[in-house]
C-alpha cells in the first residue's frame, strides 16, 4: 500500500491532487458521475528537486491549472492524484 508522506517527485515533476468534479451546475442541476468533466485545477502536495535546466517554480500548497490530459494517475488510499511534470502545468491560481 503507498504511502503519501512517502512519495517524493524526482527531477521536475509534481504531485497534485486534483478538485472534486462539480456535482451540480450554478442552477442547482445534478450532474451525474458519468457527465461529469475532468477537473483541469488542483493543490500541490509534493514538488521535486528540479534539475540543473530547470529550477521549480510551484511549491507545496498552491493551486495549479493543468492540460486536459496531463499526467499519470496513481491511486493512494482509494484517492486520485496526478504526477506530471512542472511543464505540464499552465498557471498557478
Amino acid at each position: 500500500m503507498l504511502d503519501l508522506k512517502k512519495i517524493k517527485p524526482l527531477a521536475d515533476r509534481v504531485l497534485i491532487e486534483p478538485t472534486e468534479a462539480e456535482a451540480k451546475t450554478s442552477g442547482g442541476i445534478l450532474i451525474p458521475d458519468s457527465a461529469q468533466e475532468k477537473p483541469q485545477k488542483g493543490k500541490v502536495i509534493a514538488v521535486g528537486p528540479g534539475t540543473k535546466d530547470v529550477e521549480m517554480e510551484v511549491k507545496v500548497g498552491d493551486t495549479v491549472l493543468y492540460g486536459k490530459y496531463s499526467g499519470t494517475e496513481i491511486n493512494v488510499d482509494n484517492k486520485d492524484y496526478l504526477i506530471m511534470r512542472q511543464s505540464d502545468i499552465i498557471a498557478i491560481l
